[in-house]
């Protein structure tokens, strides 16, 4: 970061004598933390080639802040902090800037090593939509939207079909029968968004365990990179702990035969999900608790095979063929997830 910016940055909350590293965990945000005589910060420049309602957010985390500051008041809630202008988001040579308080005695993992770290995370997230009971998930706003919408996802799957080049088309030609042959899915997911007792709440969206903060015991203390939320159902949380902790390997493998589900992590989000959600799910929702899995794989796999088919337009790529290599990855940890349902 350039010093000049940093400079007015730190005026603007009251730094001095502050050093600065990069915190690299992050793959949106470009993240830093911050020390200064009178504490430890987290700075944070927004990325609005993904986020491009920056204000959007960040009327989301106030309006969480406030309301769970007099419902939930002892849930800590990690939302940006005012700067000496009362303000918690800075706009800066047009970007946009924020910074948080350093949660002293905490860290984030990469990677879901036990069973343990599925239950707590899953745990964390569960509580977080629970304490934000009591808020009308519409009051908040959509600062991705469509960001899971299924049938939207096979649509534009269909789209694609259509002007790929016929290399492409014939590179993927088995995982295209396959993805089309899985389009009960969103069938199905139709038709739980349309039943009644399918409930909209506030919800995370990004559930990855690297948006939770342990303690030094491997606890979760709580959910952060609140970007995300807005009015969602709990598919979206559950579907994306299942997609990103039961297996071994991430979505980057390109060997299947490592890509299985590994149950006790599968029994693990279920239990830590339900320590705090259960009471609040409905029996509906509870039935179609392990559907979500499926629902957020199978739309992981269309989006990565979709942007393959159009020359890879969306997602970073370190090599060609990388976003086919991703999508059958994610089409086979569907089929092993279907295999142990």
């Amino acid at each position: 970061m350039q010093t000049a910016l940093l400079d007015t940055l730190a005026a603007q909350y009251g730094w001095h004598n502050y050093q600065i590293s990069p915190i690299e965990s992050g793959l949106i945000n470009h993240t830093y933390k911050v020390v200064t005589p009178n504490g430890k910060f987290v700075l944070q420049q927004v990325n609005t080639n993904v986020f491009k309602q920056p204000l959007a957010i960040d009327a989301n985390m106030q309006l969480l802040k406030h309301q769970l500051a007099n419902a939930q008041p002892n849930y800590l809630c990690v939302t940006p902090i005012a700067g000496i202008d009362g303000n918690t988001l800075h706009q800066v040579n047009h970007q946009y800037f924020r910074a948080f308080r350093f949660i002293e005695g905490s860290h984030t993992v990469a990677t879901v090593n036990t069973p343990k770290q599925a239950y707590e995370a899953a745990k964390a997230f569960a509580k977080f939509t629970a304490v934000c009971n009591a808020i009308d998930a519409n009051a908040l706003q959509e600062t991705l939207p469509n960001f899971h919408n299924l049938p939207l996802r096979y649509q534009q799957f269909e789209a694609a079909l259509h002007i790929a080049n016929d290399e492409r088309l014939k590179t993927c030609k088995t995982l295209i029968e396959a993805l089309q042959t899985q389009q009960t899915i969103v069938n199905k997911y139709e038709a739980f968004i349309a039943h009644p007792n399918a409930i909209k709440r506030v919800t995370h969206h990004d559930t990855k365990i690297s948006n939770v903060l342990f303690n030094e015991a491997d606890e979760a203390i709580c959910a952060i990179d609140l970007d995300t939320v807005m009015p969602g159902y709990f598919i979206s949380d559950v579907g994306d702990m299942i997609r990103t902790y039961v297996c071994p390997v991430s979505e980057e493998e390109s060997d299947l035969s490592k890509i299985i589900v590994r149950k006790n992590y599968l029994q693990a989000i279920q239990a830590g999900y339900y320590s705090h959600m259960q009471q609040h799910l409905t029996a509906f929702e509870q039935a179609h608790f392990f559907f979500a899995g499926e629902a957020l794989i199978y739309m992981q796999a269309l989006r990565f095979c979709t942007d393959y088919l159009q020359n890879d337009v969306y997602y970073p790529i370190k090599y060609p063929h990388h976003n086919l290599v991703r999508a059958n990855n994610q089409m086979q940890l569907l089929l092993a997830l279907q295999d142990v349902l």
